[in-house]
């Protein structure tokens, strides 16, 4: 008898689950049309979660992977999709990594995936993307090599912004180039490059009056400038 009710259990579980997967793949898809509808980002990261247990795709994958990033939270995104480089990652896939990675503060890695994004779409915002990303790493010479990317190839019409004050603003993109071109003749040579970085920063001042952080970092500059004229100036024992 306890065999029986055993095996009929069984048997029971096994059918409850063929007749109700469908249904409820039914069900949450409409239940993640229904959260789009209302903007009800959490129940819209429920409903594909459900989805892609259910009935596990790719599209599906990316597709969290996405939301996830998009609501800022990058250690999720990372988790749903992976860090590793893999050829055939969708486009979706490239942008969650290459963007989670750079927003958790992991450049050396977010460099591989932006190179692909930029490989499949070279364009002036990819390339700012990596010259920072190389800047941060000390690749000088990648740094610069996008730096002369973006310069020729930013059109008029293309921003950056910038959240170092209160109120985010925009510059033209090839101010923000001009920028990091500065940030990287400095780092060749901390000492004797101050001056060359400052005259950088001055004509990139005159194309973008706004941009704030321009007149922080060349007083930081100037400030290390004295330092070192004071510490020249100093008598030797």
């Amino acid at each position: 008898m306890k065999r029986f009710l055993m095996l009929a259990l069984v048997v029971g579980c096994f059918q409850l689950k063929a007749q109700s997967s469908p249904d409820l793949i039914k069900h949450y898809e409409a239940y993640y049309n229904q959260m789009k509808t209302q903007g009800d980002m959490q129940g819209i990261i429920n409903a594909m979660t459900h989805l892609n247990v259910l009935s596990p795709s790719v599209a599906r994958q990316d597709t969290l992977a996405y939301i996830y990033m998009s609501e800022g939270k990058y250690v999720q995104a990372l988790n749903t999709i992976g860090i590793e480089r893999n050829v055939g990652d969708s486009d979706i896939a490239v942008e969650v990594k290459a963007l989670s990675l750079k927003s958790v503060k992991r450049p050396a890695l977010a460099i591989g995936h932006f190179e692909e994004l930029f490989k499949r779409n070279p364009n002036a915002l990819i390339a700012y993307e990596l010259a920072e990303l190389n800047l941060q790493t000390q690749k000088l010479d990648e740094a610069l090599k996008h730096i002369n990317y973006g310069l020729a190839n930013a059109k008029d019409d293309m921003t950056k912004a910038f959240y170092e004050t209160q109120k985010p603003y925009q510059v033209s993109l090839k101010a923000a180039f001009m920028y990091l071109n500065a940030l990287v003749v400095y780092n060749q040579d901390t000492k004797a490059n101050i001056d060359k970085a400052v005259d950088i920063l001055d004509a990139t001042q005159k194309t973008a009056p706004n941009f704030n952080l321009i007149q922080l970092t060349k007083s930081e500059l100037l400030r290390q400038k004295q330092a070192l004229t004071q510490a020249a100036a100093q008598p030797k024992n």
